[in-house]
C-alpha cells in the first residue's frame, strides 16, 4: 500500500485495555516510520480505560514521562474502510530510544511467549471466534437494534438464524468486504443467542498474526456499525439477562516439518496435547483478569450462562473451560473457551500459550478429562469470582510471573485498581457508557 497516496494516515499501538493510541500524520512520512520518527510517551500504553495517566505509576513523572519510539510491525499497513475519507492505518510496536522493547506493550508480550515457541522449532496456529453484539445507544440503556427489514427493533433470540443474518445483510456484505480490503481472513458468520448478538470466526493462522487481526477486527465492526446507524460492542455482558460475548481461541503447533505435535493419529492427542492442557488449567485461575478484565466482565463468568467458570478440560464438551474438538486428527487442537470478547488480544493469547508452554516445559499431567456438564461439578479449581479478587491473584502468581514480565504485571495491576476505585464512583447504570466502544 502506497501510504504517500493519502494527505494523512494513523499510526497506532495497543495499550493494555486494548485500545489503539496512535496519532493522525502527513502522508510524508510513509517514508520515515523505519526511523523511528513517530514517538509517543511510554506512559501512553499504560493507561486506564479512559486514557488517564496512572496515579503513582514509575512510567509518568518519576521518569520524566520520557518519549518511546514506535516502528511498524510486520502486519504492515490496512485501509480504515469504516471512514468516508479513504485512509490507511499502520499498526505500530513501542521501543525504547535504546531500540529495546518497551515492556509495557502487550504485543512484544506476545511475541516473547511465541520466541520461546521458536526455540524448540515450533508455530503456533491459532484462530478466534469473535463475538459481538448490535445495539442501539441513543436511550439511557442499551437497546436492540433496529432490524432494517421490518424497521422494528430485533425483540427475541435468533440463534443460528438465516432470517437474522439476512436482515443485517448490507451490513455483513460490507464487513466481509472491508475483512478482504484489510487481509483478515472472515470465515463463516452466525445469528448468536442474545438480541442482536453475532459471531464471525477468524480462520486458523500464524498467532501473532490472530493476535493482531483480532485487534484490528474489533476496531472494524466498532466503525463500520457507526456507518449502519446502530453501535457495536464486544462487552462481556451488554445485558445482564441476555447472552454474553466470548472470544473462543482455537490453537494448535506445528513443528519444523508441519506436523500437527498434537496428532497422535486418534480421536485423544499426544502427550504433549496432555501437558499443554494441563498447563492451561493450571494458570487459568490467576490468568482471570486478563480473560475477564473489567468489572463487567464478572457478569458473564456465571454457572449456566455459557461460559467456563471452573478449570476443567473435555473432549467435545462446550461447558468446559478446554474443550479438545473432534474431527481429522490431523486438525486436533485446543479450544480455549474462557475470554470475553472484551479482552486484549495480545495480552489474552499470550497468557494462554505462555501455560500451555509450562505444562510442555514442567511435563504436567492434567486431571481426567470430564463428562457432562462442567457446571455440576464440584471440588474443581475455580476462576476468580470478582475483579479485585482476579487482580489480587495475578499480582503474584508463579506461573504468571513466568509468562509475562513484572514491569507488566505491575503496570496491568496498578491500571485496574484505577479503574476499580473510578467505576465505584459512576452509578452502575451508567457503566456502560465507558466499555461500549472502548472494549
Amino acid at each position: 500500500m502506497d501510504l504517500t497516496a493519502f494527505p494523512t494516515f494513523r499510526v497506532a499501538a495497543c495499550d493494555l485495555n486494548g485500545q489503539m493510541r496512535g496519532k493522525r500524520v502527513p502522508g510524508s512520512y510513509a517514508d520515515k516510520l523505519e526511523g523511528g520518527a513517530v514517538r509517543m510517551p511510554l506512559s501512553v500504553l499504560n493507561v486506564d480505560l479512559w486514557g488517564a495517566d496512572i496515579v503513582d505509576s514509575p512510567l509518568v513523572f518519576d521518569s520524566g514521562d520520557a518519549d518511546g519510539v514506535l516502528k511498524p510491525t510486520e502486519r504492515g499497513p490496512v485501509p480504515m474502510p469504516w471512514l468516508e475519507t479513504p485512509s490507511a492505518l499502520v499498526p505500530m510496536t513501542m521501543y525504547t530510544d535504546r531500540g529495546k522493547p518497551f515492556f509495557g506493550d502487550p504485543r512484544h508480550a506476545l511475541s516473547e511467549v511465541l520466541a520461546r515457541y521458536a526455540a524448540r522449532g515450533w508455530q503456533v496456529i491459532a484462530a478466534t471466534e469473535m463475538e459481538f453484539t448490535l445495539i442501539d445507544d441513543n436511550q439511557d440503556q442499551p437497546g436492540a437494534p433496529t432490524n432494517p427489514v421490518t424497521g422494528r427493533p430485533v425483540s427475541n433470540s435468533a440463534i443460528l438464524s438465516v432470517r437474522q443474518l439476512d436482515s443485517f445483510d448490507a451490513y455483513f456484505t460490507a464487513l466481509y468486504e472491508a475483512c478482504a480490503q484489510m487481509g483478515i481472513p472472515a470465515d463463516t458468520v452466525i445469528s448468536e443467542s442474545g438480541l442482536g448478538q453475532f459471531e464471525v470466526n477468524l480462520m486458523h493462522q500464524d498467532a501473532m498474526r490472530t493476535a493482531d487481526d483480532a485487534w484490528l477486527f474489533k476496531t472494524l465492526v466498532r466503525g463500520l456499525a457507526r456507518r449502519f446507524g446502530f453501535a457495536a460492542t464486544f462487552m462481556a455482558k451488554p445485558y445482564l439477562q441476555d447472552a454474553g460475548n466470548g472470544m473462543h481461541v482455537h490453537f494448535s503447533v506445528v513443528d519444523g516439518d508441519g506436523r500437527n505435535i498434537f496428532d497422535d493419529g486418534g480421536p485423544r492427542g499426544t502427550g504433549l496435547l496432555g501437558n499443554a492442557v494441563a498447563g492451561c488449567l493450571a494458570a487459568m485461575p490467576a490468568s482471570t483478569l486478563i480473560f475477564a478484565p473489567h468489572g463487567n466482565s464478572y457478569e458473564r463468568l456465571v454457572p449456566g450462562a455459557h461460559a467456563p467458570v471452573s478449570a476443567v478440560w473435555a473432549y467435545e464438551n462446550r461447558t468446559a473451560a478446554i474443550r479438545i474438538p473432534g474431527g481429522p486428527p490431523a486438525a486436533r487442537r485446543i479450544e480455549h473457551r474462557v475470554a470475553g470478547g472484551d479482552i486484549n488480544p495480545y495480552l489474552t493469547l499470550a497468557a494462554m500459550l505462555g501455560a500451555a508452554l509450562i505444562g510442555i516445559e514442567d511435563e504436567l499431567t492434567p486431571p481426567a478429562p470430564i463428562t457432562g456438564n462442567a457446571y455440576e461439578i464440584r471440588g474443581v479449581p475455580r476462576l476468580c469470582e470478582s475483579w479485585d479478587q482476579a487482580v489480587d491473584r495475578i499480582e503474584s502468581d508463579p506461573l504468571i510471573a513466568r509468562i509475562l514480565s513484572k514491569p507488566l504485571i505491575d503496570n496491568l495491576v496498578m491500571t485496574k485498581r484505577q479503574e476499580i476505585e473510578r467505576f465505584a464512583q459512576i452509578p452502575t447504570e451508567r457503566h456502560w457508557f465507558s466499555y461500549l466502544e472502548a472494549v
